[in-house]
């Protein structure tokens, strides 16, 4: 189902090591129309989807210490058809070791990235326009 057809909020779980990162992209999400939560490793993610449920999108640091992104993708796709990521990264040759192009429903922003690459970006991959959710727009007015 689109999220944008869906009456509840669109929820982002943002995973990343980096505080700074962390903040700008919980941040920029939020004032987008997004309910986000936030992990700062792979391991706290999956507990956080054990206990909340599956979210909309993942925005995924590549590199964290304990489990790399890439490999947190990989338990999130295993649990559930047609996850969508958004890995955030400045390792993003590591995400095409294996093959040449990235997986369905996955795109990939180099770091450092502006708040509008970020919006834009996440809006892309949930609705297919950098508009964002309807009613996140509707709520701004």
């Amino acid at each position: 189902m689109n999220p944008e057809e869906n009456p509840r909020p669109t929820r982002v779980l943002v995973v990343d090591d980096h505080a700074s990162n962390l903040d700008i992209a919980v941040r920029v999400l939020t004032l987008a129309g997004y309910v986000v939560t936030s992990a700062t490793n792979a391991a706290d993610a999956l507990k956080l989807v054990d206990a909340e449920g599956p979210f909309d999108l993942y925005v995924i640091d590549v590199m964290m210490p304990g489990m790399r992104g890439t490999e947190l993708a990989q338990r999130l796709r295993a649990t559930r058809e047609g996850v969508k990521i958004l890995y955030f990264t400045g390792y993003d040759s590591l995400l095409f070791q294996d093959s040449p192009v990235l997986p369905d429903n996955e795109a990939f922003l180099r770091k450092p990235v502006s708040t509008r690459d970020i919006a834009e970006a996440v809006s892309l991959l949930l609705f297919g326009h950098t508009r964002g959710p309807e009613r996140g727009r509707l709520q701004q007015r």
